[in-house]
């Protein structure tokens, strides 16, 4: 079947999928449906979805808390491990977060790591705490309305 412009375009783009969105999919919370579609397009290549190194452990966090049992927390995490590409963080990732105009430096870890990585787009639930970054931010359910006008 041949590749259309939009299939080709959205295979190309880049996005980090905030933990929120991770969580709303795990937890089933509000909303979860779109976040199960955003992680769908991921896990099957449509989209190259990317998490932050440092949203894996914050996961962990919070999966230990939830769950409680440990050989369940390393299958999810395994399988978010397979199913998007983890950024890595260094030392001047996190000296530009600390001078960045969003006021939660994790948020602004996030936005340095899409800079640094050329991502076009943060799937977030929470885009007023990207509103002052450098890279758009998106919620789950517009970007699913139409991906591709999201794209720089």
């Amino acid at each position: 079947m041949p590749q259309t412009k939009k299939t080709l375009e959205r295979l190309c783009m880049k996005a980090i999928v905030d933990i929120n969105v991770i969580m709303d999919w795990l937890f089933k919370r509000d909303e979860h449906e779109f976040a199960v579609k955003v992680i769908d397009l991921c896990a099957s290549k449509k989209i190259n979805g990317f998490v932050c190194a440092h949203e894996i452990t914050i996961l962990s966090y919070f999966l230990e808390k939830e769950i409680k049992d440990k050989e369940q927390i390393i299958k999810i995490l395994s399988k978010i491990m397979k199913m998007f590409s983890v950024l890595d963080l260094n030392i001047s990732i996190l000296n530009k977060a600390l001078k960045s105009k969003i006021k939660d430096y994790e948020d602004a870890v996030i936005e340095q790591s899409a800079l640094a990585n050329e991502c076009d787009l943060i799937i977030t639930r929470n885009t007023k705490d990207f509103e002052n970054g450098k890279v758009q931010s998106i919620i789950p359910k517009e970007f699913l309305l139409n991906p591709i006008r999201h794209k720089k």
